[in-house]
């Protein structure tokens, strides 16, 4: 989970400046990451590495967040839950709303879609947060069992310096997931479509048998929310940094 910020203490944050960058790709992928476009931000502040399980027991012990779901590793048959549970190792097993409750906490807020792409590619369409070149072990955690210790793969900055954005844990992000963002009127500024334009959008795939235009996951029957960044578990090639994902915000 990463928190941004525009006006937050942005003490362990990095700028990402304003201006225009490409999001999305032409070809290769799903569907939902097409087409390339143009999209034009204001300057923010992005965490530089993901939350941890430290900082995030923080509101916990103070009753404002949730604790995560220590059966999530089991059902998902990665073993037990203390395995992922070091303090340095990034939060998982907590949904939208909880990660959504922790950035609000601590003065942030979840980033934007858009602007997590921003943060992960600059202003050169790079595939993945460090350029072009393939993943591989000193650049991210991917293709295992197990989160590391957040920024524990420095080569794999991102244009900016930030760390994890491909592998270690799926990020939630603000916006609902829209499968027709990148045709919309507002896909120079990275603004999805209403919940109702959303519904309609799956629903119309639905209809034209367009399984795997948003990905592996089953076409969603609710406005569900974006994920990005892949996760200790992923393959390389889906951790490039357009890749979309997506599930229902209370996902644990």
């Amino acid at each position: 989970m990463d928190a941004s910020s525009a006006t937050a203490n942005t003490e362990d944050m990095i700028l990402v400046p304003a201006g225009p960058f490409t999001m999305g790709a032409d070809r290769g992928g799903q569907e939902d990451e097409h087409p390339a476009h143009e999209v034009t931000l204001a300057a923010f502040w992005l965490d530089k590495t993901e939350v941890t399980n430290d900082a995030y027991e923080r509101c916990v012990a103070v009753k404002v967040c949730r604790a995560h779901d220590p059966k999530s590793s089991q059902l998902n048959k990665f073993g037990g839950d203390e395995a992922f549970r070091a303090p340095r190792q990034p939060i998982s097993s907590i949904s939208w709303e909880e990660a959504r409750t922790y950035c609000q906490w601590v003065g942030k807020r979840l980033p934007r879609e858009a602007e997590w792409e921003k943060a992960a590619r600059n202003t050169d369409a790079r595939k993945f947060p460090w350029g072009n070149d393939p993943p591989d072990a000193t650049r991210g955690v991917y293709a295992g069992s197990r989160t590391a210790e957040v920024g524990s793969r420095p080569a794999g900055a991102g244009p900016y310096g930030h760390l994890d954005m491909a592998g270690n844990v799926w990020e939630w992000l603000e916006d609902i997931y829209d499968p027709y963002a990148y045709r919309r009127a507002g896909a120079d500024r990275g603004m999805p479509g209403s919940c109702e334009e959303v519904t309609a959008a799956q629903n119309e795939l639905r209809q034209k048998g367009q399984q795997g235009f948003t990905g592996s996951n089953p076409i969603p029957t609710e406005c569900e929310r974006n994920l990005r960044g892949g996760a200790f578990n992923y393959d390389g090639p889906g951790l490039r940094s357009s890749n979309r994902v997506h599930h229902p915000a209370s996902f644990r």
